[in-house]
């Protein structure tokens, strides 16, 4: 089959390589027919590369149709259901996931690395399994993750449950806006852009913040308040003009490691995909990695007792932060990935919607043949041609 394969730094290619096959009683195969980038997949170019190997296939956001099912998977699944596959792997069944905490599942955690859950798709501190940017894609554990889609509508009214809708989701949750309350959004990729529209669906003010012109006009179309970074030297006091001084009462930082805009950071990291393996690693496990702006501009701009929901994905284990600060306003922080099953429910109905009161199917800017992944990485990448969201069609 078609897959999309990781082969250094900077280095996606499309290859042929062998169809999956049932593994364990419960799991099933998947006919894919869309998969998505990630924004989180823009660093295995760079940064994650001394955690892959030539060869890995990539992508975490798939959707399709059941091929095949495994003994044990049969009395969740039957050949020809329409399913949307979570990006985390998780078994339903142990301690945490009885908490609904399935991005660290027990049964698939990486106690080696000391990370949670497996998740398709992303280097061998998350399982090293098989992604769904491919033709078919063999589901672990789909006795519990696979989620059921009706027939009827495309694909993207349901594909973004695998990743950014639940994401986006959780990172409102988390950031505990009052009621009637407001909420900074930092970064309008995906997450930023669904994070802005599920937090003004539930009641909130929005401001989001961002310096690319395509994000900015696509978030002011479905009503967000938008400020542009570019035109603000102190965007955390340019809030706190527009919130009676205080700041908003919730920030949600959905930047995390994206180096655009910061051209120290983006030499380091594309030099940290540049070194051997071993000292790629010291490096990422010694030393800051991360561009640490947006984090920065969320403590400047949160209101004191307020709320930082951090969603945007951070690789460095020692990036400074100003504890002082955080400490003296009395700052919470809530983070870490979705945990997809858990939100899926509340979400169902709101996809469901034929009013899409969320715009899921004015999320994806580009679609493209499986074929052309490597020029959609590309444009992704380098925010070209108004790339925001691409949809790879097997």
């Amino acid at each position: 089959m078609k897959a999309v394969t990781w082969h250094g730094t900077g280095d996606v290619r499309v290859d042929d390589v062998p169809e999956p096959k049932i593994e364990q009683p419960t799991d099933a195969i998947v006919r894919i027919t869309s998969t998505a980038i990630c924004g989180s997949d823009l660093h295995l170019l760079d940064v994650m590369g001394p955690y892959l190997d030539e060869g890995d296939v990539l992508g975490h956001e798939p959707m399709g149709i059941v091929e095949e099912v495994g003994q044990e998977a049969a009395a969740h699944l039957s050949p020809g259901d329409r399913v949307v596959v979570p990006f985390n792997i998780s078994c339903g069944t142990c301690w945490m996931c009885e908490r609904q905490r399935f991005a660290q599942c027990e049964t698939t955690q990486n106690r080696e690395h000391g990370t949670g859950a497996s998740l398709f798709g992303y280097t061998k501190l998350y399982g090293q399994v098989p992604g769904g940017q491919a033709e078919y894609l063999r589901v672990p554990m789909a006795d519990f993750g696979p989620i059921k889609v009706p027939e009827g509508p495309p694909d993207e009214r349901f594909l973004f449950l695998s990743d950014v809708l639940p994401t986006a989701w959780q990172a409102v949750e988390y950031a505990d806006i009052p009621k009637g309350g407001s909420v900074t959004v930092f970064g309008l990729g995906p997450i930023g852009q669904m994070s802005s529209r599920i937090a003004a669906h539930r009641g909130a003010r929005v401001i989001a913040v961002d310096l690319v012109p395509d994000r900015l006009e696509m978030a002011r179309r479905h009503g967000v308040e938008v400020l542009d970074l570019d035109e603000h030297e102190d965007v955390a006091a340019s809030i706190r003009e527009l919130t009676d001084g205080r700041g908003t009462d919730s920030v949600i930082d959905a930047v995390g490691m994206e180096a655009h805009g910061n051209p120290v950071v983006d030499f380091t990291q594309r030099l940290v995909g540049m070194l051997p393996d071993r000292a790629a690693q010291a490096v990422m496990e010694h030393a800051g990695v991360d561009r640490l702006q947006a984090l920065q501009q969320s403590v400047e701009t949160v209101c004191r007792g307020g709320t930082i929901s951090i969603i945007g994905v951070y690789g460095g284990t020692a990036d400074p932060i100003n504890m002082l600060q955080l400490f003296d306003k009395g700052v919470k922080l809530a983070m870490g990935q979705a945990h997809v099953k858990r939100w899926v429910d509340d979400l169902m109905p709101l996809v469901l919607d034929e009013s899409d009161p969320l715009g899921v199917e004015d999320l994806c800017t580009h679609r493209l043949p499986l074929e052309q992944a490597p020029h959609a990485y590309e444009i992704f990448k380098e925010k070209e041609d108004g790339a925001i969201k691409i949809v790879l069609q097997p």
